[in-house]
């Protein structure tokens, strides 16, 4: 039977590639937070069936829409069939970021 033997560069290596990951991970998570585009005063918010409203003229089967830090978080089915998750800033009804 042969013994594998860590050698102390291919530690080092590991190490080294873990940490990468782990801080691109992390920075790329950030990116959302610290832009803050859902930060409109309470007083200035437009109401959820408004934001319904207009996405459901513009072609979006809308299955439920809730505030989610400061944003609305949209879960619908897109004019072209695709299920989206979508935050919108209450103020303005822009869309800030979406995925599947």
């Amino acid at each position: 039977m042969k013994n594998t033997v860590f050698t102390t560069a291919k530690i080092a290596t590991f190490a080294v590639t873990l940490l990468a990951g782990a801080a691109l991970s992390l920075s790329s998570t950030a990116a959302f937070a610290d832009d803050n585009y859902c930060n409109a005063p309470k007083a200035d918010w437009q109401s959820i069936d408004a934001l319904k409203e207009k996405l459901t003229a513009d072609g979006w089967d809308i299955r439920k829409i809730k505030e989610d830090d400061g944003c609305y978080e949209v879960y619908a089915i897109k004019p072209d069939g695709k299920k989206i998750e979508a935050y919108f800033n209450p103020a303005s009804f822009e869309l800030v970021k979406e995925g599947d």
